[in-house]
């Protein structure tokens, strides 16, 4: 029955200082000696030697203050320990703890170090690189960034005479003559030599234990884009032949503006402390964008396409490209995602988000593409005669389907929320279009 900020003990041990720990490095909490799991007091003994010692204990094991009150049930003692968030890091016998949830972990490697730099009010991208300086990084990338940045009218055009320590130090890049990270993968012409992990992997798969061939893309972020997008609409396009008359119509699977915008949120949502590229996987039938990023909370597809609020692990980058006019907010992106692949006749992308990291997929609509969105035969009938059509109707599924209104019925509640909007209130007049259209 343990909570987020709950924890119940039947009686005390010095290794539960732990958990204290875990409450002060996360939002506080509180302890309950002398209590069982389902809240119920079993009482303890020594309540008012606890009571005595205890705030003692905590302050020269943990070096925090905490409340310990005694409380009295039906003649049995139990004591509740408050304990405070910390806005420092608090270890125990040299150990990060921290309450996640109902569990309490304990912080290691790269978590630790994010945990520790938060704390102290700075981010990773933030933390300035010993032994770099304004003269390691790409004029070119740096002049690209100017020009776009002008362009896309978020700073004047005065900027184009600024040098670049004047441009890095108004982009909050520098730390007195060293740079912070965010400039390095922004503007350095190896960033690896700093930050591993920092390049994209792309693959083209027959099947997911078939890979047919991959490229790395090496360099600053402004490079990355650039040959990411170039690739992807050359080297991993598969086009389809359509005619139209006598005329031959070569038109890609997937929305190229779709393909960017899953691109250019991979780079922006990246955590950059992680050493591991960002990885697209392309597929006859989709394409995967993973990066080892995390959003914040957990987002169904219409609460993305609601969400205008922009979810970036890395400010710095971020505000940087943000400013330059190449990426737009999480939340504006998605959006121009699903729109993109219904003005391709396609279904909206599939986010998932996960302990690994962060990922969009966009499917063709083959019945086996379809399939692995996890719509049976039936259902995929439905869609494709909407995407066909733009639109269905009750009527339409039964036709198509040879089923009672009922069943059609049923179908489109499946659907709907998900895949479809339903437009109009229940009953003659009412029509279904393809989420997002």
């Amino acid at each position: 029955m343990e909570k987020q900020n709950i924890e119940w003990k039947e009686s005390w041990r010095d290794e539960y200082l732990k958990w204290i720990c875990g409450f002060a490095n996360a939002e506080g909490g509180k302890l309950y000696i002398g209590k069982d799991n389902s809240d119920n007091v079993t009482g303890i003994s020594n309540a008012n030697k606890l009571l005595e010692n205890l705030p003692n204990k905590i302050r020269s094991v943990l070096g925090i203050l905490a409340e310990v009150n005694h409380y009295d049930e039906n003649g049995k003692d139990y004591l509740e320990i408050v304990v405070d968030a910390y806005p420092y890091p608090v270890s125990y016998k040299e150990k990060y703890f921290i309450r996640s949830g109902s569990t309490l972990q304990e912080l290691k490697g790269n978590d630790l170090n994010k945990f520790i730099l938060e704390r102290k009010g700075l981010k990773w991208d933030g933390v300035p690189v010993p032994g770099t300086k304004v003269n390691d990084l790409s004029k070119t990338a740096i002049k690209r960034y100017k020009e776009k940045a002008v362009r896309s009218k978020r700073i004047n055009a005065e900027v184009l005479e600024d040098g670049e320590e004047i441009l890095l130090d108004n982009l909050r890049m520098l730390d007195q003559e060293l740079l912070k990270r965010a400039a390095i993968l922004l503007f350095h012409p190896d960033p690896e030599k700093y930050v591993s992990g920092a390049f994209i992997k792309i693959g083209f798969f027959r099947s997911d234990d078939d890979l047919a061939f991959q490229d790395e893309v090496h360099g600053n972020i402004m490079v990355q884009i650039d040959k990411t997008d170039d690739l992807l609409k050359t080297k991993y396009a598969t086009y389809m032949i359509e005619y139209s008359g006598i005329s031959r119509i070569e038109k890609s699977p997937f929305p190229e503006a779709a393909n960017r915008e899953a691109l250019l949120n991979a780079i922006a949502h990246k955590d950059y402390s992680e050493p591991y590229p960002i990885q697209i996987s392309v597929y006859p039938d989709q394409i995967l964008f993973w990066n080892p990023g995390k959003l914040t909370e957990k987002l169904t597809i219409e609460q993305l396409s609601q969400k205008h609020a922009s979810i970036p692990n890395n400010p710095d980058i971020a505000n940087g490209l943000f400013r330059s006019g190449d990426i737009e907010a999480w939340g504006k992106g998605t959006i121009k995602m699903i729109k993109a692949c219904v003005e391709h006749e396609l279904l909206p992308p599939a986010f998932h988000s996960d302990a690994s990291g962060f990922s969009v997929q966009l499917f063709n609509n083959t019945e086996k593409a379809l399939q692995k969105r996890g719509l049976e035969s039936s259902l995929i009938k439905v869609i494709k005669d909407a995407l066909a059509n733009k639109q269905t109707t009750n009527a339409r599924v039964q036709d198509i389907c040879s089923v009672t209104k009922a069943t059609a019925t049923r179908y489109l509640k499946k659907l709907e929320g998900m895949y479809l909007d339903r437009v109009g209130e229940t009953g003659r007049g009412t029509y279904y279009k393809i989420k997002g259209s």
